[in-house]
């Protein structure tokens, strides 16, 4: 197996690192996915109290809020990319009922989203 093109990749990229710049960008982008992910949960918990979501749809809710709160998971969450799997039910769920969701459940999840994380930009929660 030739290696030469992996090679030129490694040179290339390499020249950025530096572990400075590695903690900066851990810092924001955790950051930006814990705020996505909690936003995200948070959606969900207050559809589980909209009136305008069909029972089925609220029943899937809870199926998904409950294996992100399960602590034993298909991916382990103490593994690197551990919540992978959570994040994947959560989008699922989300992806099915978010037409049936009501203004207020979103306004409910933003307002306590802001309580938890002070004022957060929209493009930082964009799902």
């Amino acid at each position: 197996m030739d290696i030469t093109p992996f090679k030129k990749n490694l040179e290339k990229y390499a020249g950025y690192y530096s572990p400075s710049s590695l903690f900066d960008k851990i810092k924001k982008f955790a950051k930006i996915a814990g705020v996505k992910t909690i936003y995200l949960v948070l959606i969900l918990y207050y559809a589980t109290f909209d009136k305008n979501l069909p029972v089925k749809n609220r029943l899937m809710v809870l199926a998904a809020l409950g294996y992100f709160i399960l602590p034993f998971d298909i991916i382990p969450d103490a593994v690197p990319g551990g919540f992978a799997d959570d994040a994947a039910a959560l989008l699922y769920v989300a992806k099915h009922i978010w037409k049936n969701m009501s203004e207020e459940t979103f306004s409910k999840a933003r307002k306590k989203l802001d309580e938890w994380f002070g004022e957060v930009e929209e493009s930082e929660i964009k799902i």
